[in-house]
């Protein structure tokens, strides 16, 4: 099985050589871990950048069953900026594989009680004030899991799940003192 890989340039020029050394690189990530399906990069270059470390950004998204990663970094140059956040990546899925695998209490993961991917609908037209929308697919987990994926993806002050336990949204965010502090929304 060989993954999707996407990639992405704004305000560059995606050369061959370049995307030929990013597929290349990104196709060893399934050799790192087999759930890994689909591969989104995106290359993105800032020439208004006050420092010449933030002018190139690269941000890899990895998603499989039960798991999704993300990485950005910033560098000089666009294959720098990929590099380190691919070596990121690599240290995100090392420690991914390093937790406890846990079931859901009648023995199924994950994986396999999420739902299947349903076609994405046309929003139409944007409202102006929204300046970047994503979509992202969720998995029913409980808040461990939810701390879990937010260090993984790399969030510093919030994350959104599907709490499977109460099968409700729920916002999960970090306090000033460090600790985690959670939203249960109810409707009224």
């Amino acid at each position: 099985m060989s993954i999707k890989i996407d990639i992405q340039a704004r305000n560059m020029a995606l050369t061959e050589r370049t995307e030929e050394y990013v597929n290349k690189k990104a196709g060893k990530i399934e050799k790192f871990l087999p759930l890994i399906e689909e591969v989104r990069i995106e290359l993105t270059a800032h020439k208004t950048a006050r420092q010449s470390d933030d002018r190139n950004v690269a941000e890899i998204t990895a998603w499989g069953k039960g798991v999704t990663l993300r990485t950005e970094e910033r560098a000089e140059e666009a294959l720098a900026a990929f590099d380190a956040a691919f070596d990121n990546l690599q240290r995100k899925i090392e420690k991914y594989k390093g937790k406890h695998y846990r079931g859901r209490g009648d023995g199924r993961s994950a994986a396999e009680v999420a739902p299947s991917p349903e076609a994405q609908e046309d929003l139409g037209e944007e409202k102006p004030l929204i300046a970047r929308r994503k979509k992202f697919r969720v998995l029913p987990m409980d808040e461990v899991e939810a701390v879990e994926q937010m260090r993984l993806l790399g969030h510093e002050n919030f994350f959104v799940f599907f709490n499977g336990t109460t099968s409700r949204f729920n916002v999960l965010y970090r306090r000033r003192d460090g600790s985690f502090g959670l939203i249960e929304p109810e409707i009224a």
